[in-house]
Formats: C-alpha cells, structure tokens, sequence
C-alpha cells in the first residue's frame, strides 16, 4: 500500500512495512557493481582460444607417446591458473573500494533520517536530496525547495530541469541546486537506469587500443597457422616420408611457438596487479580501460577546492561595506540564520555555521539555493529582508571600492563571499535586482602540504596542469601561483574566454588558470584541449564537475565527492589526496610501457615460427619440383618449449612488473612490429641457414639428426636473447642480472649431460657448434642494426611532428 499523507511524507516507513517490502522482494536489487562472478573468471580463463589450440597440439603429442614433448601443455595450466588467480584478485580489490566508495541515498524511516545502501531502498521510500545527490530509484517529487535535476546522463541535454510537486524523477540524473525528497516508485530492474544499464553492465576485462590492437595480431596468427599448418604437414607426411610419430611431433613443434601463448596472460597479470596496486593506495578503478588511458595522459585539468587545497573553511573576518552597513550583530545574525536554514550546506556555508551558531529562528519566505551557474544563493525572512551570500565579482559593479577590495583579498589566495541585501524577493524572476552590499565574509583555505611536490611532478613527466576553477580568477591565481605553476599568476577570467572553439583552444595551450568557469565552460574546456589531440584527465568533487568529468578521457573524482561525481568518474581517490594521481598516472605508464615490452618478444617469437615452418615446409613443396632432398623440421617440442623459457617466459613475466614511466602513444601495433618483424625475420632465416648447413640428408644417423637441430637451436637461442637484451634497453642492475641469468640457463642446459639427454641436445660437434655461433653473431649484428635505424626512423619522426 502506497504513502499518500503528508504526515506519512515526513516520517516515512515504518520498519514493519520495510520488512514487508522486503519479504514480498520490493527492494532495490541491484548489483553493487559490474562485476562478474568467480565462476565466469574460471571459464573465461580457461576457454580461450589459445588454450583450444595449444590443447589440440598437446592431445596430438600424447598420442605419439612422446609425453615429455607434451611440456607445452603445461602451458594451458599455468596460463589459467595465474590469470584466474590475478583476476580474483582484482575482483576482490575492486568490490571492497567499490563499497566504500557507494554513494548512500537518505530515507526517512519512523520519522528519522538514515542512510542506507541502494539495495536496501525499497518501493514507497521517502529519499532525502540535496545537491550532487544521485538519484538511485524512480520515483516521484513529494517535497521541493527550488529542486532542479540534471538529467543529461541520461538524455544528453545540458541544462538542468526545475521539479515540482508530483514530478518525476529518474534514476541515473542527479541534483544541480535546491533539495528536496521524492517517494520511490521503481526499484531494482524496473528502475530507468537499471534498463539502460543491464548490457553495459556486463564485465570486460578491458576493451581498449591495447586489446584491440592484440586481438587483431592473434586473428591473424591463426589464419597465418593454416597454411603453415599445411605446409609442413605435407612437409613432414608427404616430402620427409617421416613416420607418423616424427612427423606428428615437428608438425607440432612448428605450430606451438606460433602461438604468443602468455601475450594474452602477461596483459590480464599486468592490468589485474595494477587494479590490486591501485587498491593498496585507496584508488578504485571503476572503468579498467582506465588504467590504459591513464598512461597517455599528458594534460591533468584540476579543480582548486579540494584538490589544490583542503576541503575544509574557516572564517578568517566578517569586514562591513562601509558606515551605511548594517551593525555586524545584525549581519552575523543573518549569516546564522542562512547557515541554519541550509539543508545541504557546502563548505563555506559549514564554515559561517561554525562561526556563527546561534541561529534567530526567522521564517523563510522565499528560497534561492546556490548553483554553479549563477554563483550565489538567497534566502528572503519577510520582515527582516532579502538575503543574499555569493560571489563578490558577479553581484558587485567592479568599479566599486568594495569590489575592488574584494578583489585585493581575493589575491592574496583567500576565498571571499558577498553578504548583500536585495530590493526583492530572491526567487524572484529578475533576482537578485538591486543588490546592496553589506559586509565581506573572508574565508581561509589551506593550501595541501603535497600540492606542490605533485605538481612538480607533472612538470617532470612532461605533463600539463591547468587549473580550472569556479572561484575568483584572481583567487585561483593566488594559489596556483604559490605553488610554482607556470602562468599561475597570470590567470584569466572565464567570463572573457572566446566562445570560438579553435580560439579557445589556443587560449588553453597558452594559459594555465582559470577562475569563475561556469559547469558547461569546464566541459567544452576539455572538449577544446582533446580537438589539440590531447589526453585529458579531469579532476573533481562537486556536481559542477560531472560534465566535464564525463567527457574527460579519464575522469578522477575524490571520494568525498558528490555521489554524481562519484558515479561518472573512471578513477575515484578515496583517500582525497591529489598527490595520489601521480601513483595512478605511473601505474597506468607502467600497465601499458611492459605490455608493449612484452609484445614485442612473443611477437618476434610468432614471426620467426611462422616464418621457419614456410621456410622448412617450402622446401618439401620444391623438393617435388626440382628433385633434392627435402628438410624435415629441426625441433622436436621440448626445444622450442625450452627456447621460450629464458627468451620470453620468464624474462618477459619479470618485465611485465618492472617500473616504466614511459608515456604511452598511439599506435601499439606498428610499432611493435616494427622491431618484431625484422628481427623475427632475421632469427627465422639464420635458423634455417644454420639448420640447411648441418643438416646431413635423409640417411643421417640419429646422432646427426639431434647435432643438426642443436645447430639450429643455438643460432636461435643467441640471437632471441640479444632481441631481449634490446627490449630490456635503458639497462639497469637488475635487468643486466636478468639477461645474465637467461645466458646461464642456457649454458647449464646445453652444458650438463643430464639436460643434454633429457631434451636430446648435442653440441659437442665443434664445427657445427662454431657454425652456429657464428651465424647467431650475423644475426646478432643484424638484429641490432635494424634496431638503430628503426630509432633513427622514429627520432625523425618525432622531430617532424615538434
């Protein structure tokens, strides 16, 4: 049974309708966030598309009995396990933040006020609003004082629209000005958002340049493993006249390296310990192809208020406008009453109602609550006059002496509001109207102790701060200028900013600071930096930040943000600290520098692989032809499992966490391969040669056959080590202890009898052994000079676009 008295509008539920409401499933079931279950992380782990193949191969090897050149299999095991272990990880990381970071409605139940979970909201709720409040449920307005919603989440037009009584309100908008309380009417999956939200909801790991560009490269891989599939199937079946176990196993051997089997594993590891990272430094992820952006990042738009300087106000004076003022008794009487009758006071209302605590108790007759847009709120008391509190450069002429020294204050980094009195109502149509100045009301900010060291860190990682802001210019300047920012004490007025998008955003590239920038200035601010082909990050914590927050590439809202801004950012800093983002911003750098790292290794492994088996399987094709004798593989399975080992397996897993702070571009595939193709191509065709010189005919003995594919092995080994000496390039300690490290590996396998015998390896012929390492130092020389000229390329690019 639906609420329908006003007595019941002012109490709210009872408990026992609650308990009701929930026996009979009238609640607001919804998930806490998209998140998938542990469950679909398994099968999502475990059947992909590399898993299938590598399956597929490994089935075959066992079928020939050679158990020990299944090994890849294990593979399959440890790519699921670590990847379903990392993931539940992060899963767990991002719903612990995710409940702390939940936006919590206010619903009067008994005739008391209590903040709840959305999912405890059920239907007929009375929900208590106030500005930068979301709306959780539908519902309808039962009370409103100058109520006004923001409803372009949901329809995309900007400007807010007024609610009166009966009105109806959808979840997913939120509260601009004004306050209010509505009565739940849909919850759960009928409520508006909940239905658009049911498909976007649904978890991807990540959907980005990254992913895609990944994807793409192992859709060609396949399709690439067909022919070369065939060809050496035909090579080994047909040309070799092989038995069908050795044919079967260097069929195999040819197919597994093709597959970058922990390209995909290395990226899940890599974003799911930045998301856990992440965590242990209070930041949620809500989006993770934020993490990605994060790392191309090179314009961060802060908000003064809260990130530049602590949330919190204390009033420094209250100074008369001159000898026709009213007495300063009367005016703190005024400031109490403003204070008191505030039902969602902002920080500096919460700073007079501290002040000035002993409110006289006058009836309101009209109400003008505070907005971005407008930059001042009123309040008028009948008989005791119309009231108004708010920005001194929008209500005054700035020809005045009060103007001016409003202004003056304002410089000196102190935040300072107006207290005038009108000549009319202040809900009036043509308010404020004639406004007469009574006193300044001056307010101190602290100005956070880690503001500066975090925007000196910006600055080293070439990294441009603008501060946007909605206080006085001269104010934001004062601040920003304390701080060491370039052009922080030449800020500009919003209000004379070019409405010309291309001037705008010329005006942006030269300046810094920016004071009274009204809500949508700050969104098409971002919009005119991102058509300079910029990355923008923006941060905030009030509704007049939602707009631009959206449209930024990566939104950061603070945790003590408005639940709008909360609910829009990507990444929100739960503990309220600026000088969080440089961890978050070197995270992202991190994330996406070692994956292209690692990319370039198991790309070069795929293109040589490839590579090698048309090389080997054209040579069955043209021993038809011109009738010589035909090459049968090189490798059995076990060597190209091991030839991964210290190359790429665990080389490149190491990278994947390393440190990088390398700002990531555009264009991921290209230039991976462009040192994966060439050296991939020079390690393919040096194999080949060496394998075609020791390769002694099909009448070779045992020991011959093993000495030949050792040759080629070497040749291999050396030169996809020196590719991952160039990809582990600026060196440092432990880099040079990880390469050393792959050296030795090889040398003890190639080296003790046990190893030699276990995966049929044989160096002991020293001619063929010289060869090989004479050809690995061709293609050492090779790979190195087709590295220098890919930079050189690349530092002449770079110098044509500067």
């Amino acid at each position: 049974m639906s609420i329908d008295t006003h007595v019941a509008v002012r109490r709210g539920l009872t408990a026992a309708e609650v308990a009701q409401r929930r026996a009979d499933g009238l609640t607001n079931d919804v998930p806490d966030r998209a998140s998938r279950s542990v469950k679909d992380i398994v099968r999502a782990n475990v059947l992909t598309r590399i898993n299938a193949i590598l399956g597929v191969l490994f089935i075959l090897v066992v079928v020939t009995g050679s158990i020990v050149d299944g090994m890849f299999g294990l593979l399959i095991i440890a790519n699921s396990s670590v990847g379903i272990i990392q993931e539940i990880r992060a899963k767990r990381t991002l719903d612990r933040l995710a409940i702390v970071s939940q936006a919590k409605p206010v619903v009067r139940r008994d005739g008391k006020a209590e903040a709840v979970a959305p999912k405890e909201v059920v239907l007929d709720d009375i929900i208590e609003l106030g500005p930068g409040d979301q709306i959780v449920v539908d519902g309808t307005v039962v009370e409103t004082a100058s109520l006004e919603i923001d409803e372009s989440l949901l329809t995309g037009e900007a400007d807010s629209v007024p609610k009166g009584l009966d009105a109806e309100v959808l979840s997913g908008s939120y509260v601009v000005a004004g306050s209010g309380a509505y009565r739940a009417k849909k919850v759960g999956a009928d409520a508006y958002a909940a239905k658009l939200a049911e498909e976007a909801s649904k978890f991807t790991l990540v959907h980005s340049e990254l992913q895609t560009g990944i994807n793409k490269i192992l859709k060609f891989i396949t399709y690439l493993m067909i022919p070369a599939g065939l060809l050496i199937i035909y090579n080994q079946m047909f040309s070799s006249h092989q038995a069908w176990r050795p044919a079967v196993n260097g069929m195999v051997a040819a197919l597994v390296p093709m597959v970058p089997e922990g390209l995909v594993l290395m990226t899940s590891i890599a974003f799911a310990v930045g998301v856990v990272r992440l965590g242990q430094r209070q930041c949620l992820v809500q989006e993770l192809p934020a993490i990605e952006g994060l790392a191309r990042v090179d314009v961060v738009c802060a908000d003064k208020t809260g990130t530049l300087t602590e949330n919190g106000m204390r009033l420094s004076e209250l100074r008369r406008a001159g000898a026709d003022a009213a007495e300063e008794a009367q005016l703190q009487q005024v400031l109490a009453a403003m204070a008191a009758d505030d039902p969602r006071p902002n920080a500096s209302v919460q700073a007079l109602g501290e002040a000035f605590s002993e409110s006289p108790g006058w009836t309101q007759s009209a109400v003008a609550p505070f907005s971005s847009a407008k930059k001042w709120s009123g309040l008028s008391y009948g008989e005791h006059g119309n009231w108004l509190l708010g920005a001194p450069d929008v209500l005054l002429d700035p020809s005045t002496d009060i103007a001016r020294e409003a202004e003056e204050l304002g410089s000196a980094g102190l935040r300072v509001l107006l207290l005038g009195s009108s000549d009319r109502a202040v809900d009036s149509d043509d308010a404020p109207g004639i406004v007469t100045p009574q006193a300044l009301v001056v307010l101190e900010q602290k100005v956070r102790s880690d503001a500066r060291e975090t925007l000196d860190f910006f600055a080293s990682q070439d990294v441009a701060v603008k501060v946007i802001s909605g206080d006085n210019a001269v104010s934001v300047g004062a601040v920003a200028g304390s701080l060491g920012l370039p052009g922080g004490d030449s800020p500009i007025d919003a209000r004379r900013l070019p409405t010309d998008k291309t001037q705008l955003a010329q005006t942006l590239e030269e300046s810094t600071t920016f004071g009274r920038v009204r809500p949508d200035q700050k969104r098409e601010m971002v919009g005119a930096l991102q058509s300079r082909g910029h990355t923008v990050a923006m941060t905030g914590d009030g509704v007049n930040d939602v707009l631009a927050l959206k449209d930024a590439d990566i939104g950061v809202s603070m945790g003590s943000g408005s639940p709008a801004t909360r609910a829009v950012a990507q990444i929100v800093l739960l503990d309220n600290k600026f000088a969080t983002l440089p961890y978050v911003v070197g995270e992202g750098r991190r994330v996406i520098g070692n994956i292209e790292r690692v990319s370039n290794l198991f790309l070069t492994k795929t293109v040589y692989s490839v590579l090698l088996a048309f090389l080997v399987g054209l040579s069955g094709v043209g021993s038809q032809i011109f009738d010589f004798d035909p090459l049968p593989y090189p490798f059995l399975p076990r060597h190209v499992t091991i030839a991964a080992w210290f190359t790429i397996g665990i080389p490149a897993f190491i990278l994947s966490l390393a440190p990088n702070n390398e700002r990531a571009r555009t264009g991921f595939v290209p230039r991976v391969m462009k040192l994966a193709v060439p050296s991939g191509v020079v390690i393919g065709v040096a194999t080949f040669t060496a394998y075609l010189i020791a390769y002694a005919g099909p009448d070779a003995s045992e020991k011959q056959i093993v000495q030949a594919g050792t040759t080629a092995l070497i040749t291999l080994i050396m030169i996809a080590v020196w590719v991952l000496a160039i990809v582990a390039r600026p060196y440092t300690w432990w880099k040079i202890l990880l390469i050393a490290g792959s050296v030795v590996g090889y040398l003890i396998l190639f080296g003790l009898p046990f190893t030699r015998t276990f995966f049929k390896l044989d160096p002991t012929n020293v001619g063929l052994t010289t060869t090989a390492v004479v050809i690995g130092a061709v293609g050492i020389a090779l790979v190195e000079l087709a590295d220098w000229l890919g930079a050189r390329a690349r530092g002449k690019a770079a110098e044509a676009v500067s």
